[in-house]
C-alpha cells in the first residue's frame, strides 16, 4: 500500500507530462501534413539529373 502513495502521483506526472508533448507537437504544426513526404518518394524527378563530370 505504501508504493501507491509513490506510483499514483508519479503516474500522473507522466500522464501530464506525455499530453503536454502531444499538446506542444499538435500545435507547432508536426502533424500538419502527413501524405506529403509519403508521396514524394513515388513522384518521379521532372529533369533527369546528369551526373556531375557528364557536363
Amino acid at each position: 500500500m505504501e508504493t501507491l502513495y509513490l506510483l499514483v502521483p508519479m503516474s500522473l506526472v507522466l500522464v501530464a507530462l506525455i499530453a503536454g508533448v502531444l499538446w506542444w507537437a499538435l500545435h507547432a504544426g508536426q502533424y500538419d501534413d502527413l501524405d506529403r513526404p509519403a508521396e514524394a518518394i513515388l513522384l518521379d524527378n521532372d529533369k533527369p539529373q546528369r551526373p556531375e563530370h557528364a557536363r
